[in-house]
């Protein structure tokens, strides 16, 4: 066939001694396979006489020429007929000739198959480059070995089904889109179809004996059973749409394929392309027609393998992706439930009139009979979740990233020196800003080049968490996103927190660079704050906040020793050293929840003591009185017997003194 492969060529003898097997051999230093594919004795015989030999007579029974030929050529060429390029667009009525065997109507008109099926003999039939539109007429030819049909106009592949013999068929040059109707060819060894419409390989099943397929320019894109062909060696897959090895996986499986052709698909693009299919098809002669050497073989297995290596390693950090995503998601939607929750209690608490109440900026009425259906909805859904991670702990780059609540455990753990040392930002995402705030501690010393913290999705709502950070080590850079913080619809809590952390010199917020302006603006905003706090608290409770090592200082203040001579101006150079917080600042503290729940209930339970106290001292004095009372009321009486048993012990006093000496005696006994 043209273009299309390899050349076929037919041996007229074996045609002529019925006793010889048809054979046929492939000419693999040739590309094509229909070249002349009558360079036999065929063409030696017509080629020169085609005018003489042989003419058509009209018949007046029939619309169809009749061929006549005579009686010496009969008995030159009794079994063979050519009639190529004769310009027919008919076939025409061959009468006497049914001992033919080889015909054929190359490069003619012809738009219908007809006027041959009392040629039964027929083991030959050529109709390449003809206007044939469908297969048909070929029902009686049961002897038929070898189809060309090549270069016509044929849309689908059917009425072979009495073909059962036939040994190559080509139908390369038509407008076929899809393989049909072929899987009772059972004797079939060459099958080419190329230059069709083809997209997908299938319905191969039963071509037991097929050895070459040629499937060159089409548009397949994937293949289907060509592994099941036992005897397939040739494949020809030039020219198509295969992009990826994953399209002819199943070549793979074959043990019989021997050579194939893939060059002219996108995958022949790809760097690893002769390596990959070198390593999976181990039994390969030849590919894109050219010979396969060992050393071609053993290098493709080491890039075959270093390629699987990197797929692998690749497919892996998919799936990391992909697990860190749907964990992310999984946080998310607890975090979610969370809030929801929370809201739903605090509306529930504080509106019991069954008014709308706000659950994450959206509106929905609560009935009292329904929060427990509801409690019980957001529980379960809790459960569901909890078959994936609650917690996530990454480390990017430099940056440390904790998502819930669970991730602040990991400051716990034991980080080499090189790792911590390296981590200079530390992003927090659904985690309570509060539950933060009792880690900051650990994170400075864990982490102590950290210098950017981010805060999304941690519930900062008031502009008095942001003295929390007060605590860190060093802050250069601080990001809140709007997301999940309120806080940041607030116009000037960047203001409040240059003020707050103005010990740490601050050089962005949310990205934007802070500007000396910037500074002025915080400290005329909010300086009076910090002065009104320190001035109005107590002595002992500035003491207990500003801590140990500010109390000598705070004690020269209150002497007025900072009045001497540099105090002031070395107090602030201190600070700046030091990366201290000045001490009215230091006033604009942050108490988290649950430490402001301990401190009460501490004040409660000393509240409870003191009561306690103080009711059994009253009540102990109030005995006491009761007592002193009834002494006062019974003494009189009291006194008289007193008075009254003396005299009458004493009446007699040699007898009084009798008993007193017998006490002394039974005392001293």
């Amino acid at each position: 066939v043209n273009n299309c492969g390899l050349q076929l060529v037919i041996h007229a003898s074996s045609i002529a001694d019925k006793s010889k097997p048809f054979e046929f051999r492939i000419n693999k230093e040739q590309s094509s396979f229909h070249n002349r594919l009558l360079q036999h004795d065929l063409e030696k015989n017509y080629s020169g006489r085609q005018g003489d030999a042989q003419y058509f007579g009209s018949s007046s029974s029939t619309a169809f020429p009749v061929l006549h030929r005579t009686t010496e050529e009969k008995i030159l060429n009794s079994d063979r007929l050519s009639l190529e390029r004769q310009k027919l667009t008919v076939c025409p009525i061959i009468d006497g000739e049914d001992h033919l065997r080889l015909l054929n109507f190359q490069h003619n008109f012809i738009t219908q198959i007809q006027n041959i099926s009392n040629l039964q003999h027929l083991v030959f039939l050529d109709l390449y480059d003809n206007q044939i539109e469908e297969i048909g007429g070929l029902s009686t030819l049961r002897s038929l070995r070898v189809l060309l049909l090549g270069k016509n106009r044929i849309k689908k592949i059917s009425n072979l089904e009495n073909l059962k013999n036939l040994d190559v068929l080509d139908l390369h040059g038509n407008q076929i889109t899809k393989i049909e109707n072929i899987s009772h060819l059972s004797e079939l060894r060459v099958l080419n179809l190329a230059r069709n419409l083809l997209t997908i390989v299938e319905n191969l099943n039963g071509l037991d004996l097929l050895t070459e397929l040629n499937l060159c320019h089409n548009q397949v894109s994937a293949l289907k059973d060509v592994d099941a062909l036992p005897c397939l060696q040739r494949l020809f897959l030039s020219f198509n749409n295969i992009s990826s090895f994953e399209d002819i996986l199943c070549l793979a499986d074959s043990s019989s394929l021997s050579d194939i052709t893939l060059d002219g698909n996108p995958i022949a693009q790809e760097t690893w392309y002769k390596h990959t299919v070198l390593h999976h098809m181990m039994q390969l002669r030849q590919l894109d027609m050219k010979r396969i050497t060992e050393e071609e073989r053993r290098m493709a297995s080491v890039a075959a393998r270093k390629e699987e290596e990197r797929k692998r390693e690749s497919h892996k950090q998919t799936l990391l992706k992909e697990k860190k995503r749907l964990t992310i998601c999984n946080i998310a939607r607890q975090w979610e439930i969370q809030q929801n929750q929370t809201a739903l209690v605090a509306s529930l608490n504080q509106d019991k009139d069954n008014e709308p109440c706000p659950i994450n900026g959206s509106a929905a009425y609560v009935f009292p009979e329904e929060s427990r259906s509801l409690d019980t909805i957001l529980s379960s859904a809790v459960q569901g979740l909890s078959v994936l991670e609650s917690h996530l702990v990454e480390v990017e780059g430099d940056t440390l990233c904790l998502y819930g609540a669970g991730a602040l455990e990991c400051l716990d753990r034991n980080w080499s020196v090189q790792t911590a040392g390296i981590i200079a930002t530390v992003s927090f995402m659904f985690i309570e800003f509060d539950e933060i705030v009792e880690v900051l501690t650990k994170l400075k010393i864990k982490f102590p080049n950290s210098v950017h913290l981010k805060f999304k999705e941690t519930n900062l709502v008031t502009l008095q968490q942001f003295s929390a950070l007060a605590q860190m080590h060093r802050i250069e850079q601080l990001t809140v996103d709007p997301q999940g913080n309120p806080v940041v619809s607030f116009t000037l809590w960047k203001y409040y927190v240059l003020f707050r952390l103005n010990h740490f010199n601050i050089q962005k917020i949310n990205g934007v660079k802070v500007t000396e302006n910037d500074i002025v603006m915080a400290e005329r905003l909010f300086g009076i704050l910090a002065y009104v706090a320190s001035s109005e608290l107590p002595n002992y409770r500035m003491l207990s906040l500003v801590g140990e090592s500010r109390r000598k200082q705070f004690h020269d203040l209150l002497e007025g020793k900072g009045k001497k001579s540099g105090i002031g101006s070395e107090e602030t150079s201190d600070n700046g050293r030091n990366g201290g917080e000045s001490t009215t600042r230091a006033m604009l503290n942050y108490t988290t929840k649950d430490f402001h729940m301990e401190k009460l209930e501490e004040i409660k339970e000393r509240k409870t003591f003191c009561q306690t106290y103080v009711e059994n001292l009253v009540q102990e004095a109030a005995d006491i009185n009761m007592k002193n009372e009834s002494l006062q009321k019974l003494w009189p009486q009291m006194f008289i017997e007193l008075v009254r048993d003396a005299v009458i012990e004493i009446r007699n006093k040699n007898s009084y003194m009798k008993l007193c000496l017998q006490r002394i005696t039974d005392q001293k006994q």
